[in-house]
């Protein structure tokens, strides 16, 4: 936002008059927008640029003004006038430095506007509250007269067509912000005082400035004209022993709920009202019919804007300080007086919610739900201690912080309530929640299913056929099921637009084996997203895709496992390794980069071999006897599976060709020894903090069982162990897909 030091390197407007175009920098915010519309009409050359793309840009440009996205200094011509927002930091815009090569003068907003209404009688709103809408109501009490003003508002107003009317007579009506003092290029004839109270501290700094600041403005009242003003707040401060004509008017004088009903709800727009009457009488408009174009004046954009109706009402609103928040829930608590205010709110600055974080938490706990995200900064940097967090906890009602605000809509509609008030509240991109939240209402109550799979680990091949099984196996249930290779989407387009919004999933099944798929990376990547997905959580998978690490925390379990050494080339082999031995990759799927050892010379090849599928290799005592892998779901067991290898030696080709390993379900084992396994596979599962479907696979030994590893994501393919299993247990595999679901969305993501 604008400072003092900045105001003073901004030329004077003398220079306005000379200027071959104006090129708006932020053109694609409320007031410039409206300013730009308002050159164009009086026949200036206009172009600008803005950091994003928009509704109001587009429109601007099919109007004919040219807007560039993103900011560059790019098409500013010589002789140009360059007009900033107060949102850009001269110190950083590349439009202010092509300026001054250039040698192009330039200009706030606030000045250009001051420029282009010389010769008008200027009826100019301030305050501190409640600017936008007495602007509008004074418009439509003049409009309804046939007084037919130019109008200047700070944001859109539906139905006056957009934030500028260009009008032909000689009254102007403008909104006048007290904000970094760009009310001091206005020359008013009437001036219009809302109210008064401390705000944009980071400017003003001190009440008693803000109050100088604005006794200058109102005391460029000139003869003939007048100030009006109200009996709330610091207005009556503001006038005191200024040498102008003053009206102070009271609701009851003119407008009453019983006279006018007013189309606005709440105590504040009939005081609104009350004042724009008095300013448009002022000018010679007729009483009556200024009365019946206030009364009807349905509001601005963003000023409790309701936007539906049904099944929940969703209201837009603009209020950003303790004092609006309070109004505007006392307007919503009388036209909804038997319904649920849910309120959705980003606070405005860290400077002005250090001072206020008692006031905000005061006025928000009128509302029956909030939810709370982070501070919407603007220009300003992070104050120490000053954070949403603290509102929250000062809120009597029940509330939820959110810190990102990229997750409020999915978490509004996730708490909304047929019949609630969900008002999304804040002076910042706040802005952009209605839709969203709106979408997120009207999601269809089918679960999108995504099932991830393919990948970029060595057993791709493998995860694609589990991945079309699993998304086959659900829509032959019902499902809206479809396969996602993440991988393949982010490198090929670079976009997550599948995974966010209104098309990402509801729900991901995760089929993606070894790298990025077991190991907590597409795990952590869901969570960020909010997606809940399938299979074990972030510190779990993590956990079990480190062969060693697992292997630790089994031995301090006292659980039975291979001994073993880990290394990075052959030069880390210590100790003795005699013996029969199994080489495989430390953090990678089970038998990707697998290498049996019968002879002690084989051992580097073999460690080379697991080193090109991962920095570790884990070299292990190759344990003798029957070979089982014991599926579980959940908290319980299925039945174990004897594996018998073709070649005797279970590798990649044994598991994952047809015929290569016979499965034998369950595995030929004494009941007792059947349900020790089941017990210490759940066992395994439980102590790796695991959720959802695993296998453990084991060796059985004459001196019982020796775990061997977890497996987090288990494939589902025609020759995988765990539908072999569920189906020797009794459970098809689409009972075991549709478990898998069910199962996600029941448990919350660890």
């Amino acid at each position: 936002m604008r400072t003092a030091e900045e105001i003073v390197r901004f030329d004077s407007t003398d220079a306005l008059d000379e200027a071959k175009g104006f090129f708006l920098v932020g053109i694609g915010g409320a007031g410039m927008s409206g300013l730009a519309r308002l050159l164009q009409s009086r026949g200036r050359q206009v172009l600008g640029t803005d950091a994003y793309d928009s509704p109001i840009v587009r429109e601007l440009a099919s109007m004919g003004i040219p807007v560039r996205i993103g900011h560059s200094g790019e098409n500013i011509r010589e002789g140009d006038a360059v007009v900033f927002s107060d949102a850009i930091d001269l110190k950083t815009s590349p439009e202010a430095e092509r300026a001054a090569e250039l040698g192009c003068s330039i200009f706030r907003r606030s000045q250009v506007l001051g420029w282009l209404l010389r010769g008008k009688k200027v009826i100019a709103v301030t305050g501190t509250h409640g600017k936008t809408t007495t602007t509008g109501l004074i418009a439509a009490g003049l409009l309804a007269a046939g007084q037919r003003p130019t109008i200047i508002i700070g944001a859109e107003v539906p139905e006056f067509g957009g934030s500028v009317v260009e009008g032909d007579s000689e009254w102007a009506v403008v909104e006048s912000c007290e904000a970094y003092e760009s009310y001091r290029d206005i020359d008013p004839h009437i001036a219009v005082l809302t109210n008064l109270e401390l705000d944009h501290i980071d400017y003003h700094g001190s009440w008693e400035n803000l109050l100088a600041s604005m006794k200058r403005f109102l005391g460029k009242v000139p003869e003939g004209g007048a100030v009006i003003t109200t009996h709330d707040y610091g207005a009556e401060q503001a006038i005191t022993d200024l040498d102008v004509p003053i009206k102070i008017v009271g609701p009851e004088q003119w407008i009453s709920r019983g006279k006018i009903p007013l189309a606005m709800p709440g105590d504040h727009s009939v005081r609104n009202a009350a004042i724009a009457l008095e300013a448009c009488l002022r000018t010679g408009a007729k009483l009556e019919d200024a009365a019946k174009g206030i009364a009807a004046f349905r509001g601005a954009e963003r000023r409790l804007q309701v936007l539906r109706e049904e099944p929940q009402v969703v209201v837009d609103d603009y209020a950003h300080h303790p004092t609006e928040i309070r109004a505007s829930l006392q307007a919503m608590r009388e036209r909804y007086p038997e319904k649920r205010l849910v309120v959705i709110y980003q606070p405005h600055l860290y400077s002005r919610t250090a001072g206020l974080i008692d006031e905000f938490a005061d006025a928000l706990s009128d509302a029956d739900l909030v939810l709370m995200t982070d501070i919407y900064p603007a220009r300003e940097a992070p104050m120490p201690g000053i954070s949403s967090l603290r509102i929250v906890e000062k809120l009597t009602v029940p509330s939820l912080y959110v810190p990102s605000r990229h997750e409020l809509a999915r978490k509004a509609a996730e708490l909304a309530e047929e019949g609630d008030v969900l008002i999304s509240m804040g002076a910042g991109n706040i802005a952009e929640l209605p839709p969203l939240l709106i979408a997120e209402l009207d999601r269809p109550q089918s679960a999108k299913i995504a099932v991830l799979c393919g990948g970029v680990s060595a057993e791709r091949e493998v995860s694609l056929h589990s991945g079309k099984a699993v998304a086959e196996s659900l829509r032959r249930q019902g499902y809206d099921a479809y396969t996602v290779d993440p991988t393949e989407e982010l490198l090929k387009s670079g976009s997550l637009s599948g995974f966010v919004g209104k098309n990402r999933p509801d729900l991901a099944v995760i089929q993606l084996h070894g790298t990025a798929g077991e190991d907590g990376a597409i795990q952590g990547a869901l969570t960020l997203l909010g997606i809940p997905f399938s299979g074990s959580g972030v510190m779990s998978s993590a956990m079990c895709m480190d062969k060693e690490f697992t292997k630790q925390r089994l031995k301090a379990a006292g659980i039975r496992t291979p001994q073993g050494l880990v290394v990075r080339s052959s030069e880390d082999i210590r100790g003795e390794l005699a013996g029969r031995l199994v080489v495989k990759p430390n953090a990678q799927g089970s038998t990707a980069g697998l290498t049996f050892v019968d002879d002690y010379s084989e051992l580097p090849q073999a460690i080379e071999t697991a080193l090109r599928y991962d920095s570790e290799a884990l070299i292990e005592e190759r344990i003798e006897g029957m070979e089982i892998s014991v599926p579980v779901i959940g908290d319980k067991a299925l039945l174990p599976v004897e594996i018998v290898p073709a070649s005797g030696e279970y590798d990649f080709a044994s598991k994952y060709l047809p015929g290569g390993a016979e499965e034998i379900c369950p595995a030929r084992l004494p009941d007792e020894t059947l349900s020790a396994v089941q017990a210490l596979a759940v066992k395994v599962h439980s102590l790796m903090g695991c959720r959802g479907v695993t296998r453990t696979d084991m060796i059985i030994t004459d001196d019982g069982p020796v775990v061997l590893e977890v497996n987090t994501v288990p494939g589902m393919t025609e020759t995988s162990l765990v539908p072999h299993s569920a189906a020797a247990s009794g459970m098809s595999f689409d009972e075991l897909t549709s478990w898998m679901v069910k199962d996600a969305q029941e448990t919350p993501q660890a």
